[in-house]
């Protein structure tokens, strides 16, 4: 099974102000992250990060709590993500800025986009491939860019062909989200009720 999650910012109290998250403390928050993680992952599925785990790679206990969420971690680096230390490298299967992938829901397959940035113009995006992307976390930035892909389909833009353009955030903090890492089914059907 393939999951994904952005922005988890662990370690980060001012996080929990700027994102408005339900969370009394850090402690509180990474309690709730640990958990939700590993009664929904298992050490066989791979979790895509579509980065800013946390605003330092350093940390022993950084290091220690990524070691102990289960799955194949691969890392999409975001513009937080400190990764100077080797010991917190080796936690992950993969790192890297940007990956094409495929995932699929039922027997329907789809291509896949993982960027911690979202970006106006990406690889078959009006054939069908979903950009993930994390970064702008739910601000009114993130629904610039929304509103933004849509004005583009609507003026049949060069890129966007005859298909539906999407892009979806999968930072942590979105209510379909929860603070839990997403099976790509999960993150569609999210999104759909979202933008109702």
């Amino acid at each position: 099974m393939k999951y994904y999650i952005s922005d988890l910012h662990l370690f980060h109290e001012n996080a929990i102000k700027y994102d408005h998250r339900p969370f009394d403390s850090i402690q509180e928050m990474h309690e709730v992250i640990m958990k939700n993680w590993n009664d929904h992952v298992t050490n066989g599925d791979i979790v895509y990060i579509l980065g800013d785990i946390s605003l330092r790679g350093k940390s022993e206990d950084l290091i220690a709590f990524v070691a102990r969420l289960k799955g194949r971690k691969v890392l999409i680096k975001g513009n937080h993500d400190d990764l100077s230390d080797y010991r917190y490298q080796q936690l992950f299967t993969e790192i890297c800025d940007y990956k094409e992938i495929q995932d699929s829901v039922g027997k329907e397959k789809y291509g896949l986009i993982l960027s911690h940035y979202p970006i106006f113009s990406w690889n078959n995006m009006g054939r069908g491939k979903i950009l993930l992307y994390g970064h702008t976390h739910e601000s009114e930035e993130d629904k610039f860019y929304q509103s933004c892909l849509r004005q583009m389909q609507e003026n049949d833009c060069r890129h966007a062909c005859d298909g539906k353009i999407r892009a979806c955030n999968v930072g942590c903090m979105f209510s379909y989200m929860n603070y839990t890492p997403r099976t790509l089914e999960e993150i569609l059907a999210g999104v759909e009720v979202e933008t109702k």
